[in-house]
């Protein structure tokens, strides 16, 4: 009965008195979603450019006709890039009226394309 208890000791003082550094790689950031492809489309950057024209004149905005604009948009993106449009619309439906309350909260997003890609997907 002492052997294993002594041998168990033995592994243990081993482990703890080791040494050695166990290389733990840095964190990857992976894109599973493919930000950064849609942060390169011209699509994406027409939509910052229109929320931008939008917003040029002040907060009061026609909501309405700021989503209808932006899915005009988000169609022409799913046309270029060979997919569903109503599969895209439904995907992307909640994002202009999030834009407007993030603009409204910070206008300093529409400084630029950088600014206002970061508020949509978060940093690259």
């Amino acid at each position: 009965m002492k052997l294993p208890l002594l041998l168990l000791a033995a592994l243990l003082t081993a482990v703890g008195c080791s040494h050695e550094r166990v290389h733990t790689p840095e964190p990857t950031t992976v894109d599973i979603q493919g930000a950064g492809e849609w942060k390169r489309s011209p699509h994406m950057r027409a939509y910052y450019e229109e929320t931008a024209r939008t917003f040029a004149k002040g907060m009061d905005i026609d909501v309405d006709a700021y989503e209808a604009r932006s899915f005009g948009i988000f169609r022409e993106f799913a046309r270029a890039n060979g997919m569903n449009e109503e599969g895209m619309l439904d995907h992307l439906k909640l994002i202009p009226r999030q834009v407007v309350g993030i603009v409204k909260e910070n206008p300093a997003v529409l400084n630029d394309y950088d600014a206002f890609w970061a508020a949509l997907a978060g940093p690259d």
